[in-house]
């Protein structure tokens, strides 16, 4: 075991560290995270349309349309706000400004879409040019990173080469940085312009054909769900917060699904995606990443005084999702006998989850709630409130804590023995 800890800490580590700290990686995590309250407040909308009572249903049938705007305007538009997010991240991690290069990302983005003369709902008023919002949403959510990376990157050349406008010292600083960003915001719309209005190609269509069969992959196949769990794990072993380096990767897959999941159910159906974010975060993540609110159980029902009082100061963090007093404190990093089941019985439930969702047993996520909130009533508003996820919730917590036990048990009887030891000298 020792071994593999080497193994890991030596040749899978350094690469993952750096992939984490990537400026690009980066940027698209900070981006995509900055539109969470936006969709947590959309999401809200949803769930309260689709409550499942049928005297609530009834009572606001007439309202709906009203009631889903907020939705409209925060899940719809979420590519809308994650391209700003992203390109200000990036920007300011090359030292340039942050509010040009949130522009720049955004106006090159919307340059994908093609406005078209619109027609009010009710009667035949035309509305004038309108944007459709059919890529505005997770469905334009790779084009968005790919647009910012653009703009940012031609933003940061022209920065180096000084093909720039440049203004006396004494212009303030927010007209000449507004006035340099002039030239490489030329260059990434007209390149965008010509491309989609000129050339007459799709950016949007032919970008999401390319990442479907990723998107598939990861939102509903079990080696979709399985491999994020074993990283993320694998790395939490070694030291290194597994969430944090993973998430920067597949976030984007994650709220592309969770989107299409919301879409549905906004519009009547019924969610289709399992690999969402939620998908870990409610029934495989019970307690933080590896399960442990069954661990900090344990630990209290433990012979060692050590066990004891940090499972009793793990306890309440757990229940809320925060699981770094269990990892560092247990601890379980680079620890053989509680590394074992960390990387084991997150497996067990993301198959029977899995399984669960894949012949519907349980409902999709299609519904974000705060991070903190106790797994089985997170996973109850989630699902849209679906009580079988209690149930799934439940029954993954008793696997965990099945698992933990007898690795647990060898472990008290470790620290107890060495305790005693101590109480000797």
């Amino acid at each position: 075991m020792n071994k593999f800890f080497s193994w890991i800490e030596n040749k899978m580590l350094p690469p993952m560290a750096k992939l984490a700290e990537q400026k690009h990686l980066r940027a698209v995590r900070d981006g995509i995270i900055s539109t969470m309250p936006l969709i947590m407040i959309g999401s809200f909308f949803v769930l309260l349309v689709n409550f499942p009572i049928p005297a609530w249903t009834n009572l606001i049938q007439p309202y709906v349309p009203s009631i889903m705007l907020p939705y409209r305007i925060t899940v719809g538009l979420m590519a809308l706000y994650a391209s700003y997010g992203m390109g200000y991240s990036l920007a300011k991690s090359y030292d340039l400004d942050g509010i040009s290069g949130g522009s720049l990302s955004l106006g090159t983005f919307l340059m994908t879409m093609t406005p078209v003369i619109g027609k009010a709902v009710e009667g035949d008023a035309e509305l004038g040019w309108v944007l459709p919002m059919n890529f505005l949403g997770g469905g334009g959510m790779f084009t968005a990173i790919l647009t910012m990376i653009l703009a940012v990157e031609i933003l940061r050349f022209c920065k180096e080469k000084n093909v720039t406008i440049r203004l006396p010292e004494q212009v303030p600083d927010s007209v000449a940085r507004s006035f340099e960003a002039i030239i490489p915001g030329m260059i990434s719309l007209t390149l965008i312009w010509f491309v989609s209005h000129i050339l007459k190609f799709n950016i949007n269509e032919a970008i999401m054909k390319i990442f479907n069969p990723v998107v598939d992959i990861a939102g509903n196949t079990y080696l979709g769900v399985l491999i994020p769990v074993l990283l993320i794990c694998l790395l939490w072993a070694a030291g290194v917060h597994g969430v944090s380096v993973i998430g920067s990767i597949v976030r984007p897959l994650w709220l592309v699904l969770l989107e299409q999941n919301i879409t549905e159910v906004a519009n009547g159906g019924v969610a289709q995606n399992i690999g969402t974010e939620g998908f870990f975060d409610l029934f495989v993540w019970i307690g933080g990443s590896g399960g442990t609110l069954a661990l900090c159980i344990l630990f209290m029902m433990s012979k060692s005084a050590y066990m004891k009082q940090i499972g009793r100061l793990s306890l309440i963090p757990g229940i809320f999702n925060i699981n770094e007093p269990i990892m560092f404190g247990a601890p379980i990093v680079l620890n053989p006998i509680l590394a074992i089941p960390f990387v084991i019985s997150p497996v067990v439930t993301t198959t029977i989850t899995y399984i669960a969702m894949k012949f519907d047993f349980v409902a999709k996520v299609s519904v974000v709630t705060p991070f903190a909130i106790p797994a089985p009533i997170k996973a109850y508003l989630s699902t849209n409130g679906d009580w079988r996820a209690i149930i799934l919730v439940l029954i993954n917590f008793a696997v965990y804590f099945a698992i933990y036990y007898p690795f647990v048990k060898a472990y008290d009887k470790k620290m107890y023995a060495e305790e005693l030891s101590q109480e000797a000298i």
